[in-house]
């Protein structure tokens, strides 16, 4: 007699060849915000890690500029003229009243020999002043031994030399380590100490690296700060015409006579070199006093700790 298979019941199939249920859109939604928050949590140590190798890069930068002046010193007996002009003292500069007068020759274009910029240094026409249509194309080189990574400005140099303790014209007579004409021995001509003097830090970005002025030079005057795309607004600044409308707002230009200070993209301070060699992130809340006595290569002042 012949059988016949009758089918199981749904509830006694083996597991696997029941039907499967798939996820609903409540289970769904919870994973993806499982994930949304898992990567919340991640990314500020993902973008911590990113800014903390940018700012090393940076100190990099900085240390590569140091022993450049310090290689220039022991070659030449000096550290190299903050700028070289025939007259001063220099009150102002591209970024403040279009093009420059004067031939303001800097630092960055001395020490180009001891930073592996030898072709760059060659290109520079020496013979005529730095904003010279016959220097250019030189002037637009782009090194990234001057580029931090954290300055989001398309700048051609985010670091300066510090020429005076106060804000003052760059001049024949200032305090700090490059300035009008120096000529600073090591180290009879710094008696407060190289590992107490600095001589270069960051600055928001600038778009010359070949003209000493305020490109390239910069004082301890003011604390260093967070660096904006702003402009910062002074007490003595002019207006931009065309700004006086009622509500409207009034952004300014710096006055003619202003150099600047120090400041960065960096969170919480700047990056400084200092004559020893050494490179130091300055807070932002550094003491005024102490700052500026740091930018003086001879005022005799015990400084301490920073």
């Amino acid at each position: 007699m012949k059988t016949t298979l009758q089918p199981l019941p749904r509830w006694s199939r083996p597991a696997h060849a029941r039907g499967r249920r798939g996820f609903t859109l409540i289970e769904v939604l919870v994973v993806v915000a499982i994930i949304a928050i898992l990567i919340s949590l991640l990314l500020p140590a993902v973008q911590q890690a990113r800014e903390s190798a940018r700012r090393m890069q940076c100190r990099s930068n900085l240390t590569g500029l140091i022993l450049a002046l310090q290689n220039y010193h022991g070659a030449h007996g000096t550290l190299p003229p903050g700028t070289v002009d025939f007259s001063g003292p220099i009150v102002s500069g591209p970024m403040v009243l279009g093009q420059t007068q004067g031939y303001r020759i800097s630092w960055l274009a001395q020490v180009l020999p001891y930073l592996e910029e030898g072709n760059t240094y060659r290109a520079i026409n020496f013979d005529v002043p730095a904003h010279d249509p016959l220097n250019q194309n030189v002037a637009a080189h782009r090194m990234p031994v001057l580029q931090c990574p954290s300055n989001p400005r398309s700048a051609l140099t985010c670091y300066a030399g510090v020429h005076h303790d106060v804000e003052a014209p760059i001049d024949v007579d200032n305090h700090g380590v490059l300035f009008l004409n120096s000529r600073i021995r090591l180290p009879d001509d710094v008696p407060d100490g190289s590992s107490y003097t600095l001589f270069v830090g960051e600055t928001e970005g600038m778009l010359s690296w070949l003209t000493g002025d305020n490109n390239t030079l910069r004082n301890t005057g003011s604390t260093p700060g967070f660096a904006s795309m702003v402009p910062v607004v002074q007490p003595t600044a002019t207006p931009f015409e065309g700004m006086d409308e009622p509500g409207a707002e009034t952004p300014a230009v710096p006055p003619p006579n202003l150099v600047g200070g120090f400041n960065s993209y960096h969170t919480g301070g700047a990056n400084f070199a200092l004559g020893d060699g050494s490179v130091r992130t300055i807070s932002e809340s550094i003491d005024a006093d102490l700052f500026r006595k740091l930018g003086h290569r001879s005022d005799g002042a015990l400084t301490g700790a920073f």
